[in-house]
């Protein structure tokens, strides 16, 4: 039973495709969209129940749920499934935002096609989640990236056509990167003589040369740092957000940017422990740049998109900076930091569409005054804002704080200087967020115009509500997500690494 469990992921939006694929109408269109949503969300809190009784009954395998059926027997290509705590932590993020997006999009122009190819893009994100076979995990991976350039292309605001094609280009290139490190993968390591793609059964093995190690670990981790808006390969986040609709704004930056964090740990470091514990350094520079610069970056835009976007690199650098400290604290940190990030950005953007799509413009010197004429709005903007610069109670705080007690706990210079400089990130990101919030919320109306403005209807409540409730419960019961995803660490890896 449990063995096929996890193929719903895929199952349930490949019916919601065939679905939209024959509605006929908008009523019809939207209700397909919901409906699944709401399945995928059922589906996760499942998953997530049995996992976590079956680990209270004494189940210690390092993936539970497995299943795996031939595909492509001359190369050994399976499809292979199996979650771990952080997986469905991630399962669990993805469903909440699709659910959130559908309703963040509900007059969405041209909405049969939006949403086709918005599930599509889910699709691939699910899938890449529950893969355990390296190949059928890459297939995913980019079943989620072509989207899109049509998305961006097509429904997107500004320079469209440019951020799409900068988008696709750097992430292609991400991509063939780590395609190459991928193949090196499968031809340098085996199983009783026989290549494999099993990351599992790689890891166990400890099958790949450490020689051989060294590049592949380089090769894997810029391809998926790219997609991790990893400096200096972020440029092409910032404009992709700019011009993306709002939903995809919302699994772009919530759910998409996350596949790179993911990957990291989960290829990268997973099946490489040796190489990483050598070359760990060079990227926790890069890491460490991407924190520093994305929220000084923040500090001098305008328009609201790009004050979020260089947010997120910075947030998203701040995992990458957690995952390369290589110990169990700020391991754990890391995932939540993704967790409390792609609540809290996909809240970010799903305001800054609605507050668009009434004022006309992102460019915080043309509004002021808006907590008066929105007030819901306006106070789940400041809720959003204080997520980001950590309040405690509220997600950012827990995942930031357990990132910087991580990664203080390495003794030398080297670390603990750069430890410092990303915790001076949480003051930056203070004064952008105040800045923010002062200059759009209070002050006087700019525009007579916006006075005519109206709030939040009920679609964009219950679509903010759900986020808003995630990030709180984060930030109120830390040690749920602690405990749901203490199983992520391999024993065997910290013991070949000599970690705690």
């Amino acid at each position: 039973m449990f063995e096929n469990l996890l193929i719903y992921f895929v199952v349930i939006p490949v019916v919601m495709l065939a679905g939209l694929a024959l509605c006929q109408n908008v009523k019809q269109i939207r209700a397909v969209a919901v409906i699944g949503s709401c399945c995928l969300i059922g589906l996760s809190t499942w998953v997530l129940c049995e996992y976590l009784a079956m680990r209270a009954a004494g189940e210690d395998a390092p993936m539970l749920f497995c299943g795996s059926w031939e595909w492509f027997a001359p190369l050994n290509i399976n499809l292979a499934v199996g979650v771990d705590g952080i997986s469905i932590a991630m399962l669990m993020l993805s469903s909440i935002i699709v659910f959130a997006g559908s309703f963040a999009s509900w007059k969405i122009d041209m909405p049969k096609e939006f949403f086709l190819w918005l599930i599509l893009l889910s699709t691939g994100v699910f899938g890449f989640f529950i893969s355990i076979d390296l190949f059928t995990m890459f297939m995913f991976y980019e079943v989620a990236l072509i989207p899109m350039y049509l998305l961006i292309g097509v429904w997107g605001s500004g320079r469209k056509e440019y951020s799409a094609m900068k988008l696709t280009l750097m992430l292609m290139g991400g991509s063939a990167f780590l395609m190459l490190g991928l193949i090196g993968i499968y031809y340098h390591s085996s199983v009783d003589g026989v290549h494999t793609w099993n990351l599992l059964q790689i890891a166990q093995a400890d099958a790949i040369d450490h020689d051989w190690q060294r590049f592949l670990f380089i090769v894997t981790f810029v391809g998926f740092g790219v997609l991790g808006a990893m400096f200096p390969f972020h440029t092409w986040s910032p404009d992709g957000h700019a011009s993306a609709p709002t939903a995809v704004s919302m699994l772009h930056a919530g759910v998409l940017m996350k596949l790179g964090g993911y990957g990291c740990f989960r290829v990268a470091i997973y099946l490489m422990p040796y190489a990483a514990n050598e070359l760990a350094w060079i990227f926790l520079i890069l890491t460490g740049i991407s924190v520093v610069y994305g929220a000084f970056s923040a500090c001098v835009q305008t328009d609201l998109k790009y004050i979020n976007a260089y947010s997120s690199v910075s947030h998203c650098g701040l995992v990458l900076f957690a995952i390369l400290m290589l110990n169990t604290t700020a391991m754990t940190g890391a995932i939540m930091q993704m967790l409390s990030h792609g609540l809290m950005t996909a809240l970010f953007f799903a305001l800054i569409g609605m507050i668009y799509g009434r004022t006309h413009t992102r460019d915080i010197r043309e509004m002021g005054g808006l907590m008066q004429i929105m007030p819901y709005l306006s106070v789940c903007y400041v809720i959003a804002g204080m997520a980001s610069l950590g309040l405690p109670g509220l997600s950012g705080f827990v995942s930031e704080m357990t990132i910087f007690v991580g990664s203080w706990e390495h003794a030398d210079a080297f670390h603990r200087v750069f430890t410092i400089a990303a915790c001076c990130s949480i003051v930056i990101t203070a004064v952008y967020i105040l800045r923010v919030v002062g200059k759009l919320l209070f002050g006087p109306v700019q525009d007579d115009h916006h006075r005519k403005l109206t709030d939040a209807v009920w679609w964009e409540r219950l679509s903010t509500v759900t986020l808003i409730l995630g990030v709180a419960l984060i930030g109120c019961f830390p040690n749920f997500f602690v405990n749901l995803i203490k199983f992520t660490f391999s024993p065997a890896i910290f013991a070949v690494l000599g970690l705690n």
